[in-house]
């Protein structure tokens, strides 16, 4: 029994790189990390969003980079393409369920790394100025 004031001491959780869940956090890094693919992905935490609104609140981006992140994005389920029939065809993107939660849990890394830059001097490829807004569930 823990002395007052020692609390419970918790055993430390160890990560082997071959574990399945080490892999999985793996993996999304790697996707996450890809260049603009968190960019893109965070752009869309307000909600829907047409092709030009994503490309106008990712500067720097090519036309070609944006469609291709969008692609990838819509294929790993983070993000719903939708198609509304009209003239001219209008084509939104909008975080899915599965985005939603990804952008949740990235919120806190991106306040920390807002913390961090007020520390160190800031290089001019830092894109992600705050953190956005929890995304609101439709």
């Amino acid at each position: 029994m823990p002395q007052a004031g020692e609390g419970i001491r918790r055993k430390p959780v160890h990560y082997v790189v071959g574990d399945a869940q080490c892999g999985g956090f793996q993996r999304v890094l790697e996707f996450i990390g890809r260049r603009w693919a968190g960019a893109v992905l965070l752009a869309g935490a307000e909600g829907a969003r047409r092709f030009t609104q994503y490309r106008n609140l990712v500067p720097g981006i090519s036309d070609r980079m944006l469609a291709q992140r969008l692609k990838e994005l819509e294929a790993y389920g983070l993000l719903r393409r939708e198609v509304v029939p009209s003239t001219p065809v209008l084509i939104r993107y909008t975080p899915s369920p599965n985005g939603q939660e990804l952008i949740r849990a990235l919120q806190p890394l991106i306040a920390w790394s807002a913390r961090r830059l007020e520390q160190e001097p800031q290089g001019d490829d830092c894109r992600c100025a705050a953190a956005p807004s929890a995304p609101r569930d439709s």
